[in-house]
């Protein structure tokens, strides 16, 4: 009896966070995983990392610092795996390896993925494949084609166990990518990616991770689907200037089927041996990839009059002439008058179900509830990162007795724990009682150490010489000192001052610039205040703090939704919309109040220049933070 052929094809994919521009000890460590996912039976015949794993992604004008060339990489890394082998004492099998990396060619710089196989027993390693980025993101957090050229080529191509093809990130978004290498023999596409997470709700499907994680995992199971392939995604995990990478790498098989997922955010390598004659089954079953071949000719035409914008002449057939009947009539089909069975008058009051849905129930953004467990895992990893990669193991959190210092304190708890934060009180003698006491309820229930420093005096002795400063001045002063303190409690304690500052009040300017904006790093500045508040009760931060009125406490009796004319509630709906994209009167379409939205788009757009840095005159093409770009961590 005829039985199927098994093609086994094991693939290791690891998610990997690399040191930001520090090339050489990038390639150490690929050599080192190299070495760790060869140890194990069964060994993969493919390792994949991800995109610009040699290097961090946001390099930005660094990005000719470390690029070079793939014929250097493959030199580079096959040695640092043979010296990791000879570290563990063994001799090192012959393996493929996907790397992304930014590659130096013919004197110019590409986003690039290469397949090298190292550890040939006979030889130098060998060069597969070099697929560089066709479609480079230039918007929101992105700004590649600022820095690298595009690629005009996807090809599939031999290796040892079959064909395979290779995209970067942004590639794989473009169906049209996956079909051209699928039509060009690939069995398995590969993709690598440097992928942020985006999305602190619920995935609608129920699945983990962050929202965005769930447009990946749709991607590479419709490329898989459609295609009749292997899919295999890596993408980057670590923190890059704020901007988290999720991992939650996979491997899809042919028909769409999830065949493993590695956890979201840490650092991890899954192996999964599959079949390749599953190929033959999947594209049995949904021949999609065949149909499209003989397609083909036709498909390549309509692409060109497309493209030549040829005008589309409407053909059709008009009323069946009588030699028509006569012809059928002659074949055996009966022509002439029958009683044709009409359909039964339609009730009006028994028709079928009717669903209606209004302009209102859809096309707003996405909705500002968040999924508290993920955002907590994702904001405690993302401190836990940034603290050790600007080498401090403790923190200071300003504790005003408000909400927002609550949670970043919680949040800094977690991450570094307890033991390793202090909470800072910094009254002045107009302070509210409320405030002192509010902040020690977190103090005592977090178990951290503490800090009480009176500024009064200080603040008193500079306003001696401005005795006719306005309430907003000696608020400012106010603001200021308490950050000269923080800093200074830092240098002595050694210990990174974490922000308290929400996205509402970052977009509405309702902060001291260079006041309560200071810290290096803010776990909550992109959060709206009624999200930092769903946050404060996943945390169970005293019900006190959470449910009293917020306020700065500079001055006596001041509320912030009475300094800003407009409640928190409203104002995060409004903020939230514009920022997707809406008008004014579109909101007002939607159903906000005229009055609300004006207000708050008059806040928002008079405050640009404080979430900026100075204005620094350009004198020279070399100009910091303009032609001369380094990211803050790199």
């Amino acid at each position: 009896m005829p039985v199927d052929p098994i093609r086994p094809l094991t693939l290791a994919v690891c998610q990997f966070a690399p040191r930001k521009g520090d090339t050489a000890a990038n390639l150490a460590r690929l050599g080192g995983l190299c070495a760790q996912a060869t140890a194990v039976a069964p060994v993969p015949q493919v390792i994949q990392f991800p995109e610009t794993a040699l290097s961090g992604y946001y390099v930005e004008g660094a990005v000719r610092e470390v690029a070079c060339t793939a014929g250097g990489l493959a030199t580079d890394l096959d040695e640092a795996y043979r010296h990791a082998c000879e570290d563990e004492g063994r001799a090192p099998v012959t393996v493929d390896v996907i790397v992304g990396f930014y590659e130096r060619w013919r004197e110019t710089l590409y986003n690039s993925v290469a397949y090298i196989t190292i550890g040939l027993a006979d030889g130098p390693p060998a060069v597969r494949h070099v697929h560089r980025k066709n479609y480079l993101p230039t918007y929101g957090m992105f700004d590649e084609e600022r820095f690298v050229e595009r690629g005009t080529m996807m090809r599939a191509f031999e290796t040892p166990w079959g064909r395979a093809a290779m995209l970067v990130c942004e590639d794989a978004w473009h169906s049209l990518s996956g079909t051209i290498v699928a039509l060009d023999g690939a069995q398995v596409v590969f993709v690598v990616s440097a992928a942020p997470a985006r999305g602190p709700q619920a995935r609608d499907d129920g699945g983990p991770g962050p929202a965005s994680v769930a447009r990946w995992e749709r991607l590479m199971r419709d490329i898989a689907d459609e295609q009749g392939v292997f899919t295999c995604y890596s993408n980057l995990v670590g923190t890059e200037g704020g901007k988290r990478f999720f991992g939650g790498s996979l491997v899809v098989g042919p028909a769409g089927d999830m065949r493993v997922r590695a956890p979201m955010w840490e650092e991890h390598l899954v192996v999964a041996t599959v079949d390749l004659d599953d190929l033959v089954r999947a594209r049995a079953d949904a021949p999609l990839l065949a149909d499209l071949r003989v397609a083909l000719p036709h498909v390549l035409e309509q692409l060109r009059a497309v493209r030549a914008q040829e005008p589309f002449a409407l053909q059709y057939d008009g009323p069946e002439p009588v030699a028509a009947d006569l012809l059928r009539e002659a074949r055996g089909f009966h022509t002439g008058e029958f009683p044709v069975p009409t359909a039964p008058a339609a009730d009006p009051t028994d028709g079928i179900a009717v669903t209606r849905v209004s302009l209102n129930d859809h096309g707003g953004p996405p909705a500002l509830g968040i999924d508290p467990t993920l955002t907590t895992e994702w904001l405690t990893g993302f401190l836990r990162e940034e603290f050790a990669r600007r080498g401090y193991t403790r923190a200071l959190v300003g504790l005003s007795g408000g909400l927002d210092s609550a949670v970043s304190a919680y949040l800094a708890a977690h991450a570094l724990g307890a033991e390793n934060v202090i909470g800072v009180r910094m009254p002045y003698r107009s302070s509210s009682a409320d405030s002192l006491e509010h902040a020690q309820l977190v103090i005592d229930a977090l178990g951290i150490e503490a800090r009480t420093v009176d500024i009064s005096a200080a603040v008193d002795g500079y306003l001696a010489q401005e005795p006719d400063a306005d309430a907003t001045r000696r608020g400012n002063v106010m603001s200021r000192l308490r950050m000269i303190t923080l800093f200074d409690l830092s240098a002595k304690h050694h210990a990174l001052p974490v922000g308290t500052g929400n996205k509402t009040e970052r977009l509405l300017g309702y902060y001291t610039w260079h006041g309560d904006d200071s810290p290096p790093v803010n776990p909550i500045g992109d959060l709206y205040k009624t999200q930092v508040r769903a946050l404060a009760k996943y945390l169970r931060v005293p019900s006190v703090i959470i449910d009293k009125p917020p306020t700065a406490d500079l001055v006596a009796g001041q509320t912030d939704e009475g300094d800003l004319g407009v409640t928190y509630a409203a104002a995060d709906e409004i903020l939230h919309w514009l920022l997707h994209g809406w008008s004014t009167d579109a909101l007002v379409a939607h159903g906000f109040r005229p009055d609300a939205v004006q207000l708050v788009r008059q806040r928002l757009e008079r405050t640009h220049w404080k979430r900026r840095g100075p204005s620094v005159a350009l004198l020279s093409n070399t100009a910091i933070g303009e032609s001369y770009l380094r990211p803050v961590d790199y």
